[in-house]
């Protein structure tokens, strides 16, 4: 079985995911409504639509989920209402405006999947003015977190395994957010709404956000849980929270700081979040306040910044690559894809194309089987 065909199946054993998406599409589409399905996987976000009275969907996925998601249509009776698109849906024209937007493009922060650009790019291009989406608004939800088997797993490169020092990759690590499935009694205090987002709305290309957290039982601060609750409709939430209690399957995800603090009861935290949705960047400033033994609130008992920036792998000659005044040169590789793309001029088959790719690159591809094995690849991503 395809490891993304068993990711999905995933999906849908959460039942408590798809009762709420099933009971937010009920109470939202209208007979006779177009829909827009956004990374659709198996479409069963455009099945729910259909049987909700939807006259049309439009399922769009980028990988190889598309053709399965035509099957499933076929083998549900739908396909004569759904029409599945293979490709980003940032880059696909649609033959008419949509009533409703739907995607469970959510991440386990509630931004991370795309779900804020890919519903700027609908709202502007696909989306009646009339139009509505599901999600409606999603709430990002920040807490402070107790988890000293998670932390370990930073140390980690701390103690010299395997007899060797790894203190470079020890400053990548604490630079991560981690998936984690946090529980509530890791939580030290009462959990903040960070930030709310309109699906609609939100068109920004950062988000910032500022809270301080009061403690509220002792012990170790070991980092910064994130997770979402998200608005289906007016009557429908979902959540990933360690406190929901129909919470979805969805794991949290875990901000470390460089070294765990004692906390006590009184103490506060400041937390000051910077976020670039569509690279995935966050950066988390992290200060300690102790009410303790002086005047709550002056001055820091510890004060951590982390960026996932700093966590990114990214070599000399990658980095090199993005100085502005820098002369970039196609490698071999390039312009073995450049033949490739020359050849798809309309005139030549792919039979015709491979044995072009061959002769211009022999080095390259020491078999027929190779060279047509790089073709189809470059033709899948950039072809008609």
């Amino acid at each position: 079985m395809s490891l993304v065909v068993d990711e999905h199946r995933q999906y849908l054993e959460d039942r408590v995911r798809i009762s709420a998406f099933r009971q937010a599409i009920n109470d939202t589409v209208k007979p006779g409504d177009v829909v827009l399905d956004l990374g659709s996987g198996t479409g069963i976000l455009g099945l729910l639509a259909c049987q909700a009275g939807a006259k049309r969907v439009y399922s769009i996925d980028g990988g190889g989920m598309a053709q399965l998601a035509r099957d499933v249509a076929l083998a549900n009776h739908f396909d004569d209402r759904v029409t599945v698109l293979k490709g980003m849906s940032t880059r696909t024209v649609l033959p008419e405006p949509v009533d409703l937007v739907v995607a469970d493009q959510i991440g386990r922060f509630g931004f991370e999947a795309g779900v804020l650009e890919y519903f700027a790019d609908a709202k502007r291009r696909f989306l009646k003015p009339s139009g509505r989406t599901i999600p409606a608004r999603i709430d990002l939800w920040v807490a402070l977190v107790e988890h000293s088997a998670q932390w370990k797993k930073v140390d980690f490169w701390s103690h010299h395994p395997a007899g060797f020092g790894f203190e470079p990759a020890r400053k990548i690590a604490e630079n991560t957010g981690y998936p984690v499935h946090l529980q509530a009694r890791q939580l030290l205090g009462d959990p903040a709404n960070a930030v709310s987002l309109d699906a609609l709305a939100h068109g920004a290309k950062s988000i910032t956000f500022c809270k301080t957290i009061q403690v509220k039982r002792a012990g170790t601060l070991h980092g910064i849980g994130g997770w979402f609750s998200a608005q289906l409709s007016a009557n429908v939430e979902m959540s990933n929270s360690p406190l929901a209690q129909r919470r979805i399957k969805r794991r949290n995800v875990f901000f470390p700081i460089a070294q765990p603090v004692a906390v006590a009861p009184g103490d506060s935290v400041t937390l000051s979040f910077s976020i670039l949705p569509q690279d995935t960047i966050v950066t988390w400033k992290v200060e300690v306040h102790s009410s303790r033994g002086g005047e709550q609130g002056v001055n820091p008992i510890a004060r951590f910044t982390h960026s996932t920036l700093k966590g990114m792998l990214i070599s000399r000659e990658d980095l090199a690559h993005t100085n502005p005044d820098s002369i970039p040169v196609m490698s071999i590789w390039g312009k073995a894809r450049q033949t490739v793309l020359q050849l798809c001029d309309g005139k030549h088959t792919l039979r015709q194309i491979e044995d072009g790719v061959l002769l211009a690159h022999p080095d390259l591809f020491p078999t027929r089987t190779e060279a047509a094995v790089f073709a189809a690849e470059v033709i899948t991503r950039y072809g008609e």
